[in-house]
C-alpha cells in the first residue's frame, strides 16, 4: 500500500537524500584514504624488500667469490703438503 507523498514532505525527503549522498561520499572518501594509506605502506615495504634482496645478492656474489678463492688456496696447500710428504718418504727410503 503505497501512500501518496505529501508535497510538504518533499523538501525534507530531498534534504535526507542529499544527506545520505554526502555521507556515502564521505564514507567512500575515508575508505579511499584508508586504501591509499595501505597501498603506500605496501609500496614502501616492496621497495625495502627489493633493496634488501639486491643487497643480499651482492653479498652472495661476494661470498661465492671468496669461497672459490679459499677452495683454490686449500687445493694449493693440499698439493704442497702432499709433495712434502712424498719428498719426506723419498728421503726416508733413500737413507
Amino acid at each position: 500500500m503505497n501512500r501518496p507523498v505529501k508535497t510538504e514532505s518533499i523538501p525534507y525527503l530531498l534534504a535526507c537524500n542529499k544527506l545520505v549522498t554526502i555521507m556515502t561520499q564521505s564514507n567512500q572518501s575515508l575508505e579511499l584514504k584508508d586504501l591509499e594509506s595501505k597501498l603506500d605502506k605496501l609500496i614502501e615495504q616492496y621497495a625495502n624488500v627489493k633493496n634488501e634482496n639486491s643487497s643480499l645478492k651482492t653479498k652472495q656474489d661476494s661470498l661465492v667469490r671468496e669461497k672459490a678463492k679459499l677452495l683454490e688456496k686449500t687445493t694449493l696447500a693440499r698439493t704442497r703438503v702432499e709433495a712434502m710428504i712424498s719428498r719426506l718418504k723419498a728421503m726416508e727410503n733413500g737413507s
